[in-house]
């Protein structure tokens, strides 16, 4: 299974592109489609939009995987999508000692969904942008029109 369009749109949307590095809300280091720089990496005169999409592909691919190892329970492909995009902002390391997580793979589908809510903080303020995001990956994960059962 793979992020379907909805998806990645509300992940360009939320992310945006910037060809220069900026620190994020958490202060990390990123360029692109929200992209994390790795120490090794270096981008002294920024990224152009293709660079950013490839960018962008591998980083998704990741988070997909890492969905696809973390979640026991079946999916449908709004609540893949909405999955994709939370690892995709927070990590792995956060779906996976997560309450979402956990109610999920119990079969809490309802319980899950509200869990996205709870995320919306950067430290110990609320954020507009994530608190924006966790809605929209909600909306996703109800979306009547990608209900099937994919996974």
């Amino acid at each position: 299974m793979a992020m379907s369009a909805a998806g990645l749109e509300l992940l360009k949307k939320s992310e945006g592109f910037r060809g220069q590095m900026y620190l994020d809300v958490a202060g990390v280091p990123t360029i692109g489609y929200g992209h994390r720089i790795l120490t090794a990496e270096s981008f002294p005169n920024g990224i152009d939009e293709a660079r950013g999409q490839e960018m962008l592909s591998r980083d998704l691919q990741a988070a997909e995987q890492a969905v696809k190892r973390l979640v026991k329970a079946s999916l449908t492909q709004g609540q893949f999508d909405a999955l994709v995009d939370f690892v995709f902002n927070l990590g792995a390391r956060r779906l996976a000692a997560s309450t979402l997580l956990q109610d999920l793979n119990t079969g809490s589908y309802d319980r899950a969904a509200e869990q996205l809510l709870r995320w919306d903080h950067a430290g110990v303020k609320e954020n507009a942008g994530l608190k924006a995001r966790r809605e929209a990956e909600f909306r996703l994960w109800h979306d009547q029109t990608m209900r099937q059962v994919v996974v």
